[in-house]
């Protein structure tokens, strides 16, 4: 397992994942651009081209895409946050980072945990295995504490959101 990292891009933080991926870039590229893979690993996806200056509505905040250079380098906004996938050849396969600017250190263990569950779900994709979110999302209250330790950051607001998506409300983010 490879752990994000919590970085500053322009004052602002930052979560940075690096995947090497025994797949080509250009098998990944598709992965991360189109709309029907990205909907089979990533928590959303919308129908876009992608091509820059398109931009979409998604669950009512706009996703803009700002760059796109395939099969390097795809960049979009959904609702004011940076996104980016940057691919690179690495022997036969790919390096892929992955960055999302946030705003609030205060759930950057959160959203690591989160990016981390659905990263993890793209390799088994490639391969022909699809993960459920069941599956993937079965670690998660483990990968948020472990971010929230390494992040310095205040794990409750994570715990409350994963008991409230469960619907127990006890904020322990037990299982």
């Amino acid at each position: 397992m490879t752990d994000g990292t919590l970085e500053t891009i322009d004052g602002r933080p930052a979560l940075r994942f690096e995947r090497v991926l025994a797949f080509p870039v250009e098998r990944v590229w598709r992965a991360v651009s189109v709309p029907d893979e990205l909907r089979a690993w990533f928590p959303a996806a919308v129908d876009w081209t992608p091509a820059v200056g398109e931009i979409l509505d998604a669950g009512g905040a706009s996703v803009e895409v700002t760059e796109v250079d395939p099969p390097r380098r795809l960049a979009w906004t959904y609702a004011g946050q940076p996104y980016s996938f940057d691919l690179t050849p690495d022997g036969d396969g790919c390096r892929l980072v992955f960055v999302h600017v946030i705003d609030d250190h205060g759930l950057a263990a959160q959203t690591a945990a989160g990016w981390d569950v659905y990263l993890s779900r793209l390799e088994p994709y490639l391969s022909g295995r699809a993960v459920t979110e069941e599956e993937a999302h079965e670690h998660w209250g483990e990968t948020h504490e472990r971010y929230a330790a390494r992040f310095g950051a205040d794990p409750e607001p994570g715990r409350r959101f994963a008991a409230a998506l469960r619907g127990n409300g006890d904020g322990n983010g037990a299982a």
